[in-house]
Formats: C-alpha cells, sequence, structure tokens
C-alpha cells in the first residue's frame, strides 16, 4: 500500500474550443505533479454544481490550483469592473474558491500557482491589483506577446526569498541559494491586499508578492505567482518545491490508509 503514488487533483478551466466547451488543464502542470511530485495527477472539472467538495478532499492526497490565462472576476474582492476584453472563467471561480477554503481548512496539501496563487488570496478574503504593469514603480510581469514558449517561461527578473519562510528553508536544505533566485514571469494581475492568515514568502525587486504561504498550515499550503510547473525537474528551486509538495501528499495518503 505504501509503494501507491498520492493523488494530486489539479483544477481545470472551462472554455470553449471551436464552440464546444472543454474542461482544460495545462499538460507542463500533469507533468510537473506526475514527474517532480511523484504523484498522479487527476483532472477536476469546473462543475462546482455537480462537486461534492468535502467528498473530493476527503478522496485525494493534494490539490494543485493551477494557472490560467483567465482571472479573477472583480466581484469576489469587491474589485472595479474587469476592462471589455478580460478573460474569466465563472465556472472555474465558483469552483475553486470555496474548493480552497475547504482544503486549508482540511489542511490538505495545497500548491497554488499563478492564478492559483490569487485564487488562494480572494478565497481568504484578500484583494488583487488588476493591471500591475500600470502601477507606479512597477515592471511589466506579462510575457512577451507572440513569442516562442521557451522564451514567454524563461527566467525573467530576481525574487527575495523571507529568510524565515518555507521556501528559503527547502532551498537551503537542498542547497541552493536561496538569496538569489531568478524565476519567470507571465501574470498581469498579482496581490494588491494580503488575505489575513497568509504570510509572504517572496516578493520580485519592485515590490510585487511573488510566494505566500497559509501562516498557521500544519504541512505544505504555498502559493506560488511564477510558474514552478515549467520544465519543473529542469530547474532545482522548482524541483524542490515540487518534491515537498509530493512528500506532504504521500504523508496525507498514509494517514488515509
Amino acid at each position: 500500500m505504501l509503494a501507491k503514488r498520492p493523488i494530486v487533483a489539479l483544477t481545470a478551466c472551462r472554455r470553449d474550443i471551436d464552440g464546444v466547451p472543454f474542461h482544460a488543464v495545462g499538460d507542463k502542470y500533469l507533468t510537473a505533479v506526475a514527474d517532480a511530485a511523484g504523484a498522479m495527477p487527476l483532472l477536476l472539472p469546473a462543475m462546482s454544481e455537480d462537486l461534492d467538495i468535502g467528498r473530493v478532499i476527503a478522496s485525494i492526497d493534494g490539490l494543485l490550483v493551477t494557472g490560467s490565462p483567465s482571472n479573477v472576476e472583480p466581484r469576489h474582492y469587491g474589485g472595479e469592473t474587469a476592462r471589455s476584453g478580460t478573460l474569466a472563467d465563472p465556472a472555474r471561480d465558483a469552483t475553486t474558491l470555496p474548493l480552497i477554503r475547504a482544503a486549508v481548512a482540511a489542511r490538505l496539501p495545497l500548491f497554488a500557482i499563478c492564478r492559483g496563487m490569487q485564487e488562494l488570496n480572494v478565497a481568504l478574503g484578500g484583494t488583487l491589483h488588476q493591471h500591475l504593469h500600470e502601477l507606479p514603480g512597477r515592471r511589466d510581469h506579462r510575457a512577451p506577446a507572440g513569442q516562442p514558449f521557451a522564451v514567454r517561461y524563461a527566467p525573467a527578473h530576481p525574487v527575495a526569498l523571507r529568510r524565515d519562510g518555507q521556501i528559503a528553508a527547502l532551498a537551503r536544505a537542498a542547497g541552493l541559494d536561496w538569496g538569489g533566485q531568478t524565476v519567470n514571469s507571465a501574470h498581469a494581475q498579482g496581490i494588491d491586499r494580503l488575505a489575513p492568515g497568509l504570510v509572504v514568502e517572496a516578493e520580485a525587486d519592485d515590490g510585487v508578492i511573488e510566494a505566500v504561504r497559509v501562516a498557521d498550515a500544519t504541512g505544505f499550503a504555498i502559493g506560488i505567482q511564477w510558474h514552478p510547473e515549467y520544465r519543473a525537474t529542469e530547474y532545482p528551486l522548482s524541483s524542490t518545491v515540487f518534491a515537498a509538495f509530493g512528500a506532504a501528499c504521500r504523508t496525507r495518503l498514509i494517514s488515509r490508509l
């Protein structure tokens, strides 16, 4: 039984492709969960009305809240109405926000990436900046448009890991230079007011919050704004964080046996 791989549910986006509705998860998230975390990925559809969240939480060993081209609708955090043309996904919002709250309450291993970190912040009572690049003193954190995938996800700017944070501790344990990491950047939005119960783990050189953790979590409950899932096994910090997430999921699996 102990040889079984833990089950990690990944949140899906609801998208129309050629006029047909799909529930989709990027391959890079699935690959990172399988190869870097050593877990079995399970796609969780954006079907809030048909999901028994309590049963989902009880049946899995970890939750990965994925990134997405869409944004959290501002009504969920009291923000101004989104500009015309902003991609939204109300089905995903309706699924992920209560799911995140339930996962935190159940102390389920939780890894939230990009939009996922923003959802984590909103779910717990925080707010978002909708256009980071328009704020004085902030860099443009969006990926370069029209470029190949490898260019859009190439390392783009440094981050400072908090010395007393969980990610810095993981980096030190792995022998990494925790004070000098460079990460990719592919987001237009970011955290404005930090949610109660979250603690900052990392910041960009312009002050944008790049990682958080749930303060009272007994295990792994981290959000990261950059994309560690991209070629996760090739970047030491990414593989270290995914390995820690996988270890937390295996601990959860053992407790369920």
